[in-house]
């Protein structure tokens, strides 16, 4: 996706972040093609997100690798920014790969305060099921959840 294309403006849109605010992230590789089904670069995706919350960056909640995309439930660290921290996952976790992977933007979503935390990380967490890659999500390894 080209970034100036009325798709990629559409995401920034009215994008604002906000220190202590949790985020529904999602991000696509180019092509949508299945990067993360090798488990090292699975592996390295998972370090780069952990490695978010060194310096009060982010705090991880849950997130799950699928081969094509992953999902994450984020809260920024102190002075984060959104838009810096994805792209900072995104091209830390292309420069150890060794290539160039993802499509440009994300998608992303600030949880409001009815919204239940715990029940979004469920369903994020459940999407290898949904998406029939496993029929147990104990069989998939390329999620974490603060809470299990």
């Amino acid at each position: 996706m080209d970034e100036t294309s009325p798709h990629a403006r559409s995401l920034r849109k009215g994008r604002v972040s906000q220190a202590g605010q949790v985020y529904s992230v999602t991000a696509v590789c180019k092509g949508r093609e299945s990067v993360f089904k090798d488990l090292f670069s699975a592996r390295v995706l998972i370090n780069v997100l952990r490695e978010t919350e060194q310096f009060d960056r982010a705090k991880t909640h849950c997130f799950v690798v699928m081969p094509d995309h992953f999902h994450w439930l984020v809260q920024l660290g102190n002075e984060s920014d959104l838009s810096t921290v994805v792209r900072a996952v995104k091209a830390l976790s292309s420069k150890r790969i060794g290539r160039s992977i993802w499509q440009k933007g994300f998608y992303d979503h600030a949880l409001r305060s009815e919204e239940d935390i715990k029940e979004l990380a469920r369903y994020i967490v459940a999407n290898p099921l949904r998406g029939g890659l496993v029929e147990s999500i104990g069989d998939y390894p390329h999620w974490d959840a603060m809470w299990l």
